[in-house]
Parts: C-alpha cells; sequence; structure tokens
C-alpha cells in the first residue's frame, strides 16, 4: 500500500508562479557582489525631515492600531496635496491609505474583478498585475506598446476590448519605460474607456518623479473619468522611501467602499508613526520638493551620458528612476535575459531585461538600469559595462 504524503497541496497558481524578476536579479547581485541597477530604489540617504517626522510620531503618537482607512490626517494630506500639485479636488471619503501601491492594486482587482471578467494590460508591465487578476478570477489581456516611443495605439486598444472587458490598467508614467502618457494618448483612453464603460485602474505611484517640466495630469481629471478612474499612489516613490511601504488609492465614495472593504481584510492598516510622518510631507512647501528631484535628474542625466559614451544605445526617459538601453540598437545581437543575467555575472552589474515584464511575447533587446544612485556607483557600473560591452562585441563579432 503506497503511503499518501502528508504535504499539503500548494494551490495552482501559486505553485507555478517563480520568483519576480526584481527578486532574482537582486540575489543575484548580492551572490555576486555586484553594483544593483535593477531593482529600483535610491541609494542616497533619506531627507532627515521625514525619519524626524517619523521619529516624532513614534514618541508622541499612539502604537496602537489606526483606522483601516488611514489617519485622517494622511488622508486629508492626500487630497491636498493633489490640489496643490495636480489641480484635482478630493474629499478625504475617496482616498484609502494601503501598505504600499501593491497592496491598493491587490484590494481593488479583488473588488472590481470577477470571474470572467477581462483586464487591459499595456505590455510591459508591472509584474503583479496580471498574476492579482488572475487570482481575483479574471483574465489579463495584452496590448503591446513599441519601443522607442512606447505609444498607445487606439487601434490595438480597440481591438483588444470585447463584451467581457471590465477595465483597463494605466501605468503613467510607465514603468519600465520611463515615458510619460501625451495629453492626446489619455484622451483617447478617457474616450475609449466611457464608451465601453470601462474601469480604468491608475497606477500612478510616478506622478512626481517626473523630469523636463512635464507636469503630471490624471486620468481621473479627464471628463467623464472621476467616477470609473482608481487613481494608486506611493510615498515610496514620492519621497524615495521605498521600504516604508505607505501607498493610497483615490476613488469614487462608493468605489472606495467597496475597495475598502477588501483592504480591511488583507493588510488592514498601515504603520501609524509612518502615516503621521508622510502626512507631514506632503504638506511641505514644492520648494521642499525640488533638491531631491534635482538630485535623481542629475543622476539620470549621468547615467544617460555615461552610457552613450560607452556606445550603448539609450532610450528616451521623462520619468521614474530608470532608464532603458536597446542592445540591439547597440549593436549587440544578444537577448535582454542573457544580457542580463551575464552581466550581473561577468560584469558586476545587475539589470532588468524588459521582456520579463510582457506577458505575450515583447521586446526582447531591451534592458533597463536605475540611476537613482550615488554618482561614483553610477560612473562604477558604467566602466563596468563598458569593458563588458567590448568583450561581447568581440565575441558576438
Amino acid at each position: 500500500m503506497t503511503r499518501r504524503s502528508m504535504m499539503p497541496a500548494i494551490h495552482p497558481i501559486y505553485d507555478a508562479i517563480a520568483p519576480t524578476i526584481f527578486e532574482h536579479m537582486s540575489g543575484l547581485a548580492r551572490a555576486h557582489g555586484a553594483i544593483n541597477l535593477g531593482q529600483g530604489f535610491p541609494d542616497g540617504p533619506p531627507s532627515p525631515d521625514m525619519l524626524n517626522a517619523a521619529v516624532r510620531a513614534l514618541h508622541e503618537r499612539s502604537q496602537q492600531y489606526p483606522p483601516a482607512w488611514g489617519i485622517p490626517e494622511l488622508r486629508e494630506a492626500i487630497c491636498r496635496f493633489y490640489a496643490r500639485r495636480q489641480g484635482m479636488t478630493l474629499e478625504s471619503e475617496q482616498v484609502i491609505v494601503t501598505s504600499g501601491a501593491t497592496e491598493a492594486l491587490a484590494a481593488t482587482f479583488l473588488s472590481l474583478v470577477g470571474p470572467g471578467d477581462e483586464v487591459i494590460l499595456f505590455q510591459p508591465a508591472y509584474d503583479s498585475y496580471a498574476p492579482m487578476i488572475r487570482r481575483a478570477g479574471g483574465t489579463p489581456v495584452s496590448v503591446h506598446l513599441r519601443p522607442p516611443g512606447w505609444h498607445y495605439d487606439a487601434d490595438a486598444l480597440e481591438r483588444a476590448i470585447t463584451p467581457r472587458t471590465r477595465a483597463l490598467v494605466l501605468n503613467d508614467p510607465l514603468n519600465p519605460a520611463g515615458t510619460v502618457a501625451s495629453a492626446a494618448e489619455l484622451a483617447m483612453i478617457a474616450g475609449l474607456c466611457r464608451r465601453h464603460d470601462l474601469v480604468a485602474i491608475c497606477d500612478e505611484v510616478w506622478e512626481d518623479v517626473r523630469f523636463d517640466g512635464i507636469a503630471h495630469r490624471s486620468l481621473a481629471s479627464l471628463p467623464g473619468m472621476a467616477a470609473r478612474v482608481v487613481k494608486i499612489g506611493s510615498a515610496g516613490k514620492i519621497f524615495g522611501l521605498t521600504g516604508w511601504k505607505v501607498g493610497w488609492l483615490c476613488a469614487s465614495p462608493g468605489m472606495a467602499r467597496a475597495i475598502g472593504r477588501s483592504h480591511q481584510f488583507l493588510t488592514f492598516t498601515t504603520p501609524p508613526a509612518l502615516q503621521w510622518a508622510v502626512a507631514e510631507g506632503l504638506d511641505r512647501p514644492d520648494g521642499w520638493f525640488a533638491p531631491q528631484r534635482a538630485a535623481w535628474a542629475a543622476g539620470r542625466e549621468r547615467l544617460a551620458q555615461g552610457l552613450t559614451g560607452a556606445g550603448f544605445a539609450v532610450l528616451p526617459g521623462a520619468a521614474t528612476w530608470f532608464l532603458c538601453v536597446d542592445l540591439a540598437a547597440s549593436g549587440l545581437a544578444i537577448d535582454d535575459r542573457l544580457f542580463s543575467e551575464r552581466a550581473v555575472r561577468e560584469a558586476g552589474v545587475a539589470s532588468i531585461p524588459v521582456s520579463a515584464l510582457c506577458e505575450g511575447g515583447g521586446p526582447t533587446p531591451i534592458v533597463r538600469l536605475c540611476f537613482a544612485k550615488e554618482g561614483a556607483v553610477l560612473d562604477e557600473a558604467v566602466a563596468r559595462l563598458a569593458r563588458f560591452r567590448e568583450r561581447l562585441a568581440e565575441e558576438i563579432g
């Protein structure tokens, strides 16, 4: 008689999922002592003002469960921040604080997507979207964007919409490309959402990490869109404090209530001291944010110039902490996954292959690099990649 295994069954959805490309490449970076330009986080010291605000809150404020939807001070500060920076009018009942933007996405998908629903994803896409849509019972449908412009195509989007389409996910600014949607593209997407009665789940975590004087405009601010948009933001990106995991979502009161009911059964709440610190930070004047933005912009320029000088074809990027390199245009006949695997082992620099963020095909010669690092770190990474490129060019012939 065969004895049955005592190991509990693992749900097939999760048994089939590999570690994320970010975890994989960061693990290789640690193992090989490599410079990590793969996972997106700043290396520089955080603002003392933000740290001091968190320390004061730890000493002076409650250490117990805050309200599930977030402390009132933070929800109100988010409304004021968007009024000042983006000209939006929101009430605190429309805001739910979450443990990072990824939790906001999960609560949104669980609340708004059900079995049989289709959700359009523009590829390349943040790698948590598709698994979370499937876990909610929905089906992700890909619309591919193409380098170097990564433009949104109205015909391709229209073809992807069916009677089962429930929602689309718009990540603007776009990670990993670092591009921003034009006014015409936003208007086109909004028009299709209104015409087909779609919900737009707008991942706008990079909304305040934009360069070249291009102001952010949320899809929620366009005519007829306020009631059909879930706008998701992140203190981690605004302040460069990714480990704090303070995010939020904004939606119409009815949608916010529905999503809040999912949120209460996920993380329920977020550390209160960090919420108070973020509330204080969001109320700081615009000039307070300028030095950090200038430092990130300088990193972007430094990495772009260094890579270009080393013979790499760098794609334009107007936002995020990332630049993309086109390997084919750089004269390297190698796919992005192989390049990234070899570069971290042989050159000591970790990157992200963009194909890992594309379901069902997509660009294979593109790699993403993070520039939110100290200048000396970027210079050393460029020097290593330059030597690696020379060896590759000789090897490939």
